[in-house]
């Protein structure tokens, strides 16, 4: 008896093993880091070539690389030593544009097909490097750059420890990772989409609520998804007025599941706390409007309330956020409270 009891524990000790060692799994997550040839330049497209093809249900450990470039970084006071190699190693790419960010990716998840709909799921944000950076527009960037000329760019340090950036003397900000731009390709049709403007694939959404725990719902429109991430921030106010938050380098555990007989028109979220529906529009009305209707939507599709009851729940416990001003598509969010529903709670997609 003490034998088999010997090798049943044996047994499941090594089932367990080999389970924690399968690649993609939360023990042993695919690993991808920025590199020359690993990273999309500004652009978010459906031919772009896949650099990692995974799973749904499967883990990615991902590194992304601060926006900005060593020179500008070192003139503002980071010693050389402190400049990230893989943000130097990346300068070699020669494709570029038509928007700034330096994407890690895209990946390619083999079950997604136009019409689904891609989770997300932030397992974990960690801070990558002990320093972030706070810039002030170009004229026409920024919220206020055509009044406020001076393009000064401030070098904050973080504190990993006690998760504070030293803003100034006196002045230290709570820090609360997130990926500013996470996306998927958009319709084949578009093209080569600028990484700035936040749109229907996600991309450059800038929502400081997307911090580790939460999930990110997508459309999906083309074949595999083609997700991209970075943008890295360790704090942003809402609006992001001069354009940056504390923009920084960033580690994420991700987990992606494919969501078939799902679909959005728009990017959805959910935090422990709130269900999020979002929109973006180069006027603030029309994204407001797209917001308020996907939260509309929601609570039609999901908690089958008839449209008259969503717009007045909407307007007695919904807050109308906005999201970012400044991203040639500004971005306006809705968050639902999801312990109003008491123990029916909330999912964002109705699981």
């Amino acid at each position: 008896m003490a034998l088999s009891l010997r090798f049943l524990a044996g047994f499941c000790l090594l089932s367990f093993s080999l389970s924690a060692q399968k690649l993609g799994s939360a023990a042993n997550p695919y690993v991808l880091n920025p590199t020359p040839t690993t990273v999309a330049w500004g652009y978010y497209w459906s031919e772009a070539v896949p650099v990692l093809k995974i799973h749904s249900e499967d883990y990615v450990r991902v590194r992304t690389v601060v926006t900005s470039n060593p020179e500008r970084l070192e003139g503002a006071g980071v010693p050389a030593d402190q400049v990230e190699k893989e943000l130097r190693d990346v300068q070699s790419v020669k494709e570029r544009g038509p928007g700034g960010h330096v994407l890690t990716g895209p990946i390619y998840i083999e079950e997604a097909e136009p019409g689904d709909v891609l989770e997300v799921r932030y397992d974990s944000i960690k801070l990558a490097i002990s320093y972030g950076y706070n810039a002030i527009g170009a004229p026409g960037a920024g919220f206020l750059s055509d009044e406020i000329f001076d393009r000064k760019m401030k070098i904050i340090p973080l504190d990993k420890e006690k998760m504070i950036g030293h803003f100034s003397e006196g002045i230290d900000i709570p820090l609360h990772p997130f990926f500013g731009s996470a996306g998927v390709a958009p319709p084949k049709e578009v093209g080569k989409w600028n990484s700035a403007p936040p749109w229907m694939n996600a991309g450059n959404l800038d929502n400081k609520d997307l911090v580790e725990g939460s999930s990110l719902f997508i459309p999906v429109y083309v074949k595999g998804a083609l997700f991209e991430i970075g943008d890295g921030h360790a704090a942003q106010g809402n609006g992001e007025v001069d354009i940056t938050a504390i923009e920084t380098s960033l580690i994420g555990k991700l987990k992606f599941i494919v969501h078939k007989g799902k679909s959005l028109k728009w990017p959805r979220a959910e935090t422990a706390t709130h269900v999020i529906t979002m929109g973006c529009d180069r006027d603030l009305t029309a994204a407001t409007r797209i917001a308020v209707r996907e939260m509309i939507a929601y609570l039609v599709q999901e908690k089958k309330m008839s449209q008259a009851d969503a717009y007045m729940l909407a307007s007695v416990a919904v807050d109308v956020n906005i999201t970012e001003l400044v991203d040639g598509n500004v971005g306006v969010h809705c968050l639902l409270p999801k312990g109003i529903f008491g123990k029916a709670g909330a999912k964002a997609l109705g699981q």
